[in-house]
C-alpha cells in the first residue's frame, strides 16, 4: 500500500502554490513593488503565527517522540539563529516597508481565514495540524528557491538580509517535511481524515493567493 504522506503529496500538489497564478507572475517579474509591498505586509500574519500553530500541535500531542520532533522544528522557527518572523521583517524593510506599517496591516479576509485554519486544525487533534504542517512544509523549498530566483533576476534584491527569510527556508524544510511525513505514516491512521485535513490546509494557502491577486488586480484563472 502506497504511504500515506505520499498520498497526501498528490492532494497537495493539485493546490500547489507555485502553479498559482500570484506566484507564476512573481517567477515572470510581472508584479509591481506595490503588490510585493502588499503581499508581504499581510503575509506577515501567516509568519508570525505559525511559531503558536506549532505550539498548539505540540501542545496536544501525547506522545513524546512526536513531541520532541515537534519542538526541534519549533526551536528552527524561533531560537536557530534569527527568528522567522523577524527574517520576514528584513525582507518587508528590503522592499521599502517600515517595521511600524506592516506590524499595524489589517488582516484581509483571505489572510485571517488562513490563520486562523491553521489554528483550528491544530486544535481539532493534533494529527490534522501535522497534516497541515506538512501541507504548508513540503511545499516551501520550491517556493523558497523560486522566490529567490525571482527577487534576484526581477526585482532588484540580492542582499543576505532581504533574502535571509527564503534561504533558511529552502535549508531547513527539506529536514522538517522529511520528518513529518515519517510522523503521519507512523501517526495518522486515519486515512480519510488526513486527506482532509491536508486539503484544507493547502486550499487555504492557495485561497490567501487569490486575495493577493484580487487585490493587484491579477487575474486568477485557476481559483
Amino acid at each position: 500500500m502506497q504511504l500515506l504522506h505520499s498520498c497526501l503529496d498528490n492532494l497537495i500538489e493539485e493546490h500547489h502554490l507555485l502553479k498559482h497564478p500570484f506566484y507564476q507572475a512573481w517567477s515572470a517579474g510581472e508584479l509591481s513593488q506595490t503588490v510585493l509591498q502588499t503581499y508581504a505586509a499581510q503575509y506577515y500574519h501567516q509568519v508570525k503565527s505559525f511559531p503558536r500553530f506549532i505550539s498548539r500541535v505540540h501542545t496536544h500531542c501525547p506522545d513524546i517522540h512526536v513531541r520532541k520532533a515537534l519542538l526541534d522544528n519549533l526551536v528552527d522557527e524561533e531560537r536557530h539563529g534569527t527568528d522567522h518572523p523577524a527574517l520576514w521583517m528584513q525582507f518587508a524593510e528590503g522592499l521599502g516597508l517600515t517595521r511600524e506599517s506592516v506590524e499595524n496591516t489589517v488582516a484581509i479576509p483571505e489572510t485571517a481565514d488562513m490563520v486562523d485554519t491553521y489554528y483550528a486544525l491544530a486544535e481539532e487533534d493534533w494529527r490534522d495540524g501535522l497534516c497541515a504542517l506538512y501541507a504548508y512544509e513540503s511545499q516551501v523549498p520550491g517556493i523558497s528557491t523560486s522566490k529567490i530566483e525571482g527577487l534576484e533576476k526581477f526585482y532588484g534584491i540580492h542582499d543576505e538580509k532581504s533574502l535571509a527569510f527564503f534561504k533558511a527556508h529552502e535549508a531547513y524544510d527539506v529536514a522538517h517535511a522529511k520528518q513529518v511525513a515519517d510522523l503521519i505514516d507512523a501517526c495518522c491512521l486515519d486515512r480519510p481524515r488526513a486527506e482532509r485535513a491536508t486539503r484544507r490546509a493547502a486550499e487555504v494557502l492557495w485561497q490567501f493567493l487569490d486575495g493577493m491577486c484580487h487585490l493587484g488586480g491579477i487575474k486568477c484563472s485557476n481559483s
